[in-house]
């Protein structure tokens, strides 16, 4: 086995590890979201275009939020690329599009960084 071959049992470990870190920080972001009056509208929605780790209601404004977890601040920001920013766009206009009741709303485009031992810092229109 060579050093480039990620398909042991070590690597399906740390796959698992990831998602259940990722699960549990799209909660937490999703459980700052409830406390500050936003109504969780979906998590992790797929679409042909990308997928939005959380999709926020508060009043008439859908946030179409993305999840960072990272072990700072500037590498939460580093990881959010240009690309990722377009598809996340793409997914929300397919989201609005089957979603006809939201088509009103004011969109937003946030970010939620989730660093070890602080609160979430959220992010509006950090996208």
């Amino acid at each position: 086995m060579t050093g480039s071959d990620h398909s042991g049992p070590d690597a399906t470990t740390e796959r698992r590890s990831r998602y259940r870190r990722g699960l549990s920080s799209e909660w937490l972001a999703a459980a700052y979201l409830l406390v500050h009056g936003y109504r969780i509208v979906a998590r992790r929605y797929r679409a042909s275009a990308g997928e939005i780790d959380l999709i926020a209601a508060r009043g008439t404004l859908v946030a179409f939020v993305e999840v960072k977890r990272r072990r700072d601040a500037v590498a939460a920001e580093a990881a959010i690329t240009q690309l990722q920013r377009h598809r996340i766009q793409r997914a929300a206009d397919v989201f609005v599009a089957r979603h006809p009741r939201f088509r009103a709303h004011e969109r937003r485009f946030d970010v939620i960084f989730i660093l070890p031992w602080r609160w979430p810092r959220h992010i509006e229109g950090g996208l």
